[in-house]
């Protein structure tokens, strides 16, 4: 499951854009907390301290365990829901967080992890993975840090489908059963070595074919 993490943040007094861009300007990213009645909770955080949480995460959706200095309510479990950052030179912007309680059931996108060697594989094909990362819904204790399969078993043709994923206890998903996750298609090289393979067979089939066709002119022959 994945790991709660913690972080430090302030409450925020200012709002607007300006003052926003003075913080950043500090080494502080704005952010907002939204609770379940869409009501925005303004605190601060240390970018830096926050770049590196983020950077460790194998989902932009994780949870953390928000302790805000000046606030009434010192400690709030929250996952993250969204981050802006630059498009330009990828520094942060603005985080959303929201507010959630053990006992609520939390949407995240959770990245497959596909695992093994295929069998496919080994004998020339290649193996695609389609879908990368699926929305799980669960408690935030069973939240998943990725969605592990192990595929070492897919041969040339056949695939990996989301009804097939190792969803953990408590883990759901709303995307439809038969989309395929990964699948194992016929390279050019495989297809190359089949036609050769064929070829060869014909070769060694064009002699006997060719005897046959002399003995039956042979019969010809003697019965004229």
């Amino acid at each position: 499951m994945a790991k709660q993490e913690t972080l430090q943040a302030e409450k925020r007094d200012v709002k607007g854009t300006t003052a926003s861009k003075r913080l950043r300007r500090t080494g502080v990213v704005p952010a907002v907390i939204y609770g379940s009645n869409q009501r925005e909770y303004m605190i601060q955080l240390d970018s830096k301290a926050f770049f590196d949480l983020a950077r460790k995460q194998s989902s932009h959706n994780f949870l953390v365990n928000l302790e805000i200095a000046g606030a009434n309510e010192k400690t709030k479990l929250a996952i993250v829901q969204d981050i802006q950052r630059d498009p330009l030179n990828g520094s942060l912007i603005h985080v959303d967080f929201r507010a959630v309680s053990e006992t609520d059931t939390i949407h995240a996108a959770v990245p497959i992890e596909l695992r093994g060697e295929p069998v496919g594989v080994k004998t020339g094909g290649l193996l695609e993975q389609l879908v990368h990362e699926i929305e799980v819904s669960c408690s935030p204790s069973n939240l998943p840090e990725s969605i592990v399969n192990n595929v070492e078993s897919l041969k040339i043709g056949q695939s990996l489908k989301v009804s097939q994923l190792n969803l953990p206890a408590g883990v759901t998903v709303k995307m439809d059963g038969e989309v395929l996750v990964a699948l194992i298609t016929q390279t050019r090289a495989s297809i190359s070595s089949g036609i050769g393979a064929a070829e060869e067979v014909a070769e060694e089939e064009a002699p006997a074919a060719e005897s046959d066709e002399a003995a039956t002119e042979g019969e010809a022959t003697e019965e004229a």
